[in-house]
């Protein structure tokens, strides 16, 4: 089993340093969902969302969520990232994310695809609440990661 590198020898967290890494370019990708009513689903395909154009902030917010990743997640080292793309889907069942990060760096980027992710479903959520307050996040997952020491990951379906 791999050992958790944000606990130090007595069990307290600690940010990880990693000033002796090699850098390396890193890409990770990350995806979850957002189900919603038919009626709402409706409401995004015809533009008609009180709000404004739901997808378009949701995909400017997980841009902008990745690039702050450093500040929301505690343990997280500030990276300059050299790419982020979020897409947001309509599907029958509701709105599928998915965001890219990319960094030349000591660290990966899982942690960022997954921020761009999460905060993008948020943002639909918030914008279509009005509309449907039983809307769902759900399947917030890493789908591939690739750099550094551990190397490639793939999720299987």
């Amino acid at each position: 089993m791999p050992e958790l590198t944000h606990l130090d020898k007595s069990g307290n967290a600690h940010m990880v340093d990693v000033a002796t890494k090699d850098s390396t370019a890193r890409i990770a990708r990350a995806a979850g969902e957002v189900h919603l009513q038919p009626h709402t689903v409706e409401l995004l395909r015809s533009g008609s969302v009180p709000k404004g154009d739901v997808l378009a902030v949701a995909r400017i917010a997980g841009i902008m969520a990745a690039k702050k990743t450093a500040e929301l997640i505690p343990l997280c080292h500030p990276l300059a990232l050299t790419a982020v793309t979020v897409d947001c889907v309509i599907q029958d069942f509701g709105v599928t994310v998915e965001a890219m990060v990319k960094v030349n760096g000591v660290t990966g980027v899982e942690m960022e695809a997954l921020t761009a992710v999460s905060i993008s479903a948020l943002t639909v959520y918030d914008m279509v609440k009005a509309v449907d307050r039983s809307a769902t996040i759900e399947h917030i997952r890493l789908i591939e990661k690739d750099g550094g020491k551990s190397g490639h990951y793939q999720r299987n379906v």
